[in-house]
């Protein structure tokens, strides 16, 4: 399963195609919903606000280059490199466009990633398709997919339809290639990951930690991510992005 990959890229001791030195690392944090907690649902999977721009500001101050994963290759090449993750597309993300735009500078380019679930687009507390679009056009969004219905990839019978359809229906709308998948609950295992290399470059589960690249087969679809929450302070941020 997940972890025994994951236990496998750990320890694995091949020498990886993106050239990395060891002590190098990047951060791939995952966020939910950006707004006050509304009693509704967890309150550990929203973060305020205030709290992400502060976040923001704290990468923008401390050199990191935020990327999204059309931007991969360049990973190896800036300096600091990290990736913002969302994942549901709630239309609460709009904040992020927000406080991207109010901190964008000639020298800072803030840039994120959110996985949207293409059967929810629209609904009441979901980006609408005119929304992701503004979204993937401003350049500083890019819009990947979370599956068409949410399951767990691991028991579903229907593989094509919730990868295949979800990236058709994703592109559809940004007129764009979507090239990373977000494995609901971070669930995924030997067929899952065939399935997804279909149609996918990357496939992001929830393993905590950041991604040090070590050559095993599949690395890119195993890649872990690191939560941000509603309790998590500024100086556990810094411990997070900094690899501490």
């Amino acid at each position: 399963m997940i972890r025994l990959f994951i236990m496998l890229v750990s320890i694995a001791i091949t020498v990886s195609p993106v050239r990395l030195t060891a002590a190098q690392k990047i951060p791939i944090l995952i966020y939910h919903s950006i707004a006050e907690y509304s009693g509704t649902g967890s309150k550990e999977l929203y973060v305020t606000p205030e709290n992400f721009e502060k976040q923001m500001i704290y990468l923008r101050d401390h050199g990191f280059t935020l990327l999204t994963f059309e931007q991969w290759h360049n990973a190896m090449k800036v300096k600091k490199p990290i990736f913002i993750t969302l994942d549901d597309g709630y239309k609460n993300n709009l904040t992020v466009l927000t406080v991207f735009q109010k901190l964008q500078t000639r020298e800072f380019m803030p840039k994120g990633t959110i996985f949207v679930i293409s059967d929810f687009i629209g609904r009441a507390n979901r980006l609408s398709r005119a929304e992701i679009k503004r979204m993937s056009d401003s350049a500083l969004i890019s819009i990947q997919s979370h599956t068409a219905t949410h399951p767990d990839l691991t028991k579903s019978t229907n593989l094509t339809y919730e990868l295949h359809e979800s990236q058709e229906k994703i592109q559809q709308i940004t007129g764009k290639k979507v090239i990373a998948l977000a494995y609901p609950y971070g669930n995924t295992n030997k067929q899952v990951m065939t399935e997804t290399k279909k149609y996918y470059l990357y496939g992001l589960t929830t393993t905590p930690g950041s991604y040090t690249p070590s050559g095993i087969k599949n690395e890119q679809y195993l890649l872990p991510r690191t939560y941000v929450k509603y309790s998590t302070t500024i100086e556990e941020f810094a411990k997070i992005v900094e690899g501490e």
